[in-house]
């Protein structure tokens, strides 16, 4: 059989470890740890099903190598605690049993480290540095130790390393890479980007210190150089060892792409395989470029690896943005890189790998950059995927029961969660009825169709309904699913899917000539005036005003709450307000609407009382949830179900969560 992409699926040996493929899952923290921070079977699971998917090699991320002092959330794997060898161990044995090379990333972080006295009530968000047990700076009870000292550290004042930790650091590196090797792992990877301890030495900006180990470059790579020595002492020759680093760190105050070449350079030879990110964990600007924001291009940072790749002989890997195996073959044919690195697209499609050899590309999930993994990750310590309902919940995947009895479902509603809810009723072998009241299915959030930052979703949207084409459901497409409707069907069990309506803000002047609703205005753009104000600094208003400012309208926002209503612990928020910044859009918060007239908004902020100049004026207020539509469904059938918008407006992973989690639930009794 001829291979669409050969480049991709050419297997890769080195030393004693033989790659089936060049498509790798990039390091992954799970912070859903069992007690004790232990590896569970939930975190165990999760692993194994990227290497059930296809790929090369499966990393579990944030190992830390050395837990008093270089810990920077609390619920982190410590490779220095001799109680893991029961959990890494089965985790190596499921990610290896599928055919996947297993690897740990071997992490410190330095003057980022966090130390908290009450793990099990820790909360993470990156963005907001909030972690139970420190202050609100992120400051907590523990010496922080960087390669030089800093009174106004970012989680507090940091030391210099003094020379005997940093022997013994180079140590505890070696120990974590045999402990790895010794709990079944067959492949370490050493963290040397993103701000992290390794990073901090090399970084000419911050590794000032005037002995052997700063300064000059020679002696900033003597401590990361030591480390892979010290590795390579506890692995031995065979093993191989990757490194990460930062190709550039993309900021004023971080090295750039020079210097990260000659870092890869000093590099050369000594490990197996050089990955090249970009960025600085710990600095926002630059976090979304290391894990691109959905305004940036697909393979965003794959022109770091490629000058990188001109420069040494060592395998390298490159990271970033990549969904589509077109691009992965196209990097891989023109010699950009050797390896492809996968992170949020292996959590929405772990298939990927298998799709692509077998021919099944264009049922991949290509994922959206909307961040709901890091708002998940943040909020709640779990790793979610907004268009992949599995993710996260491989555990209840594995434990598969059939229904009792099969069920004619009724779905109103062709959504996001209407089309999640048939496809996964249909799966378990339902009889399925699918209604939309529109001509096409997808629900509202067809709307944004224009929007070329939103592309991954509209890609989505067509691919469910693609699915639902293929599958074992009867779509009825302009069809209202009213309550004669639906008793006619006779359904044994309905799943409400209707959704919400925008809500319109009390204010006089609001059903003037001037003024639309955020919807309308993104199917029709080109209907708005040269000056906009959007009323509402929440999700929709401000990706309007984006898109608005991005083809030319001079758009201000006005937000009633004293910040943006936007999920704190969600990267999309970093995204949104970069983006703002960068396309110089005024947003007011605390600031109330009092009237719209021809001319603009009156409002009032924390200054007084303004006039904003506008054409046209565009409310995005919140969604009022159509529960009386729904509430005449709930005696029409023996079950009833109601998921989504209809509930309570939230976002997209809500609706395919309850989708999924619906359809398991019918017939169980």
């Amino acid at each position: 059989m001829a291979l669409k992409y050969p480049h991709l699926f050419e297997p890769l040996a080195i030393g004693s470890v033989v790659f089936r493929n060049r498509i790798f899952a990039s390091p992954k923290g799970y912070y859903n740890v069992a007690k004790d921070n232990l590896p569970g079977a939930d975190e165990i699971a999760f692993f194994e099903r990227e290497a059930i998917g296809g790929y090369a090699s499966v990393c579990i991320g944030d190992c830390i190598v050395d837990s008093a002092t270089g810990t920077h959330y609390p619920f982190l794997i410590r490779m220095d605690d001799s109680a893991t060898l029961p959990g890494l161990s089965a985790a190596a044995d499921a990610i290896k049993r599928h055919g996947a090379v297993a690897s740990a990333e071997l992490s410190h972080a330095g003057m980022y480290a966090r130390f908290v006295k009450e793990p099990d009530s820790d909360v993470y968000g990156p963005e907001a540095a909030v972690v139970a047990g420190l202050n609100r700076e992120g400051k907590g009870g523990g010496t922080l130790y960087g390669p030089v000292a800093m009174p106004d550290g970012k989680y507090g004042e940091v030391e210099e390393m003094p020379e005997e930790l940093i022997y013994k650091i180079i140590e505890k590196y070696g120990r974590a890479a045999a402990w790895a090797k010794r709990c079944g792992f067959n492949m370490v990877t050493i963290h040397g980007g993103h701000g992290w301890l390794l990073a901090q030495f090399m970084s000419p900006f911050v590794n000032t210190r005037g002995d052997m180990w700063g300064g000059r470059f020679e002696n900033r790579m003597r401590f990361p150089l030591a480390v892979v020595e010290s590795v390579r002492k506890a692995v031995g020759p065979s093993f191989p060892i990757e490194i990460r680093i930062s190709g550039s760190e993309c900021d004023d105050n971080g090295y750039d792409i020079s210097e990260g070449v000659k870092i890869a350079k000093a590099l050369d030879g000594k490990v197996d395989i050089i990955h090249v990110s970009a960025g600085n964990h710990e600095f926002d600007d630059t976090f979304i470029i290391t894990h691109p924001s959905i305004f940036l291009p697909d393979g965003v940072n794959v022109k770091y690896a490629a000058e990188i790749k001109r420069n040494v002989k060592t395998l390298v890997a490159t990271v970033g943005a990549l969904t589509d195996p077109d691009m992965m073959e196209e990097i891989l044919r023109s010699g950009q890189a050797d390896i492809v690195a996968l992170g949020r697209q292996s959590l929405c499609d772990p298939d990927l790998p298998f799709k692509a050899r077998s021919g099944r590309e264009g049922d991949i999930n290509k994922c959206m950059r909307c961040c709901q993994c890091f708002g998940e990750a943040g909020g709640h310590r779990n790793l979610r995927c907004a268009i992949r309902p599995e993710t996260g919940r491989e555990i209840d995947e594995k434990t598969y029961y059939p229904p009792w009895s099969k069920k004619r479902v009724l779905i109103a509603g062709g959504g996001v969660g209407g089309m999640q809810a048939a496809l996964s009723a249909a799966r378990r072998g339902h009889e399925v009825i699918l209604c939309e009241k529109s001509d096409r299915l997808g629900g509202v959030l067809r709307c944004e169709s224009l929007v070329p930052f939103k592309r991954r979703l509209e890609e989505y949207l067509n691919l469910q309904a693609s699915r639902i084409k293929r599958a074992p459901v009867e779509v009825m497409l302009n069809t209202e699913v009213t309550r004669k409707f639906a008793k006619a069907l006779r359904p044994d069990a309905i799943i409400a899917s209707l959704g919400a309506r925008p809500a319109v803000p009390p204010l006089p002047g609001i059903d003037g000539k001037n003024v639309t609703e955020a919807t309308r205005l993104y199917v029709d753009p080109g209907s708005a005036g040269k000056r906009i104000v959007v009323l509402g600094g929440g999700l929709v208003g401000l990706e309007l005003a984006i898109f608005m400012a991005l083809r030319g309208h001079a758009t201000t926002v006005l937000e009633l709450a004293p910040e943006l209503s936007v999920d704190v612990f969600g990267m999309h928020r970093i995204s949104l307000s970069s983006k703002i910044a960068e396309l110089g859009i005024p947003v007011h918060v605390s600031t109330r609407a009092l009237e719209i007239t021809e001319k603009g908004v009156s409002a009032r902020g924390p200054e007084g009382d303004i006039f904003f100049d506008a054409d046209t004026v565009v409310y995005a207020t919140g969604q009022i949830p159509l529960r009386e539509e729904c509430a005449e469904l709930h005696d029409c059938a023996p079950e009833f179900y109601q998921i989504g918008d209809c509930l309570t407006p939230r976002n997209i992973m809500a609706a395919t969560s309850e989708a999924y989690a619906v359809a398991k639930d019918i017939g169980r009794m």
